[in-house]
């Protein structure tokens, strides 16, 4: 009885699995995935017979999709091989792979009650300690945009490292601290404002540099301007504002 029990009490291993995007995702569940089966990369010593749950997500997706399995073999870390697992998926019946596939096809065509919008954020800092508050702190603050908000960063510690990397994909929106080295902030914006297919781009600068950097920022092209040492606040604030503004 006290075994039996154990047994019924014992909690399956948790595995996420994150994935770069939902085409990622999708395309794994074509190749891997729907054969009732897949291999995870991981150094986790596991037992075969070991319960697992599978927890897939990705940048963007509403609620991560749970998968049960089973442990059915181990691959120990040999030359040119990974180690990990090989999972099948239990109690996976024919109305629950019909569920998944249904879940699958609505990630496919961006139904945004699954894959919600993705905000891509360039954080230039050359501290790397306030970058990392902001980074954290609007990740901690998504209750405050909707679920259906996920927050992707990009960072660089100088100006002509951010200009090239705003040249080279798209973002959502940039927060600039006015003194950079190599280039400094005030010349990012203004370079990116009299780029007409960067202009647009809704902008935060950030300094400790009073007045003179506040003027600075605003007369180079910046939406807002926020003083040194900021409020995780103020940052959340002034960025729910330019979504606001532009949608």
């Amino acid at each position: 009885m006290g075994d039996d029990r154990r047994r019924e009490q014992r909690e399956p291993v948790v595995l996420v699995v994150d994935y770069d995007g939902a085409d990622d995702l999708v395309g794994d569940y074509t190749e891997n995935l729907s054969t009732g089966g897949t291999f995870i990369h991981t150094e986790r010593a596991l037992e075969v017979g070991t319960e697992v749950q599978l927890v897939l997500s990705f940048p963007g997706l509403v609620h991560p999709i749970p998968i049960d399995g089973a442990v059915r073999w181990t691959r120990r870390e040999r030359e040119g091989d990974e180690p990990g697992i090989g999972i099948e998926f239990v109690r996976m019946d024919d109305e629950a792979r019909a569920r998944l596939e249904q879940v699958i096809e609505a990630i496919a065509r961006r139904d945004p009650s699954y894959v919600g919008r993705i905000v891509k954020v360039l954080v230039v800092e050359d501290n790397p300690h306030v970058a990392r508050l902001i980074r954290e702190g609007l990740e901690g603050s998504r209750s405050t945009f909707g679920a259906e908000v996920s927050f992707e960063f990009c960072e660089s510690s100088n100006g002509r490292d951010a200009l090239a990397k705003c040249r080279s994909q798209p973002f959502d929106a940039a927060i600039i601290d006015i003194y950079l080295p190599i280039m400094d902030g005030a010349q990012v914006i203004a370079a990116l404002r009299s780029d007409d297919e960067l202009s647009a781009m809704p902008i935060i600068a950030v300094s400790a540099g009073g007045a003179p950097a506040r003027e600075a920022a605003l007369r180079a092209g910046a939406d807002l301007f926020l003083d040194k040492p900021m409020r995780l606040r103020q940052v959340i604030e002034s960025m729910q504002r330019l979504m606001t503004a532009r949608g």
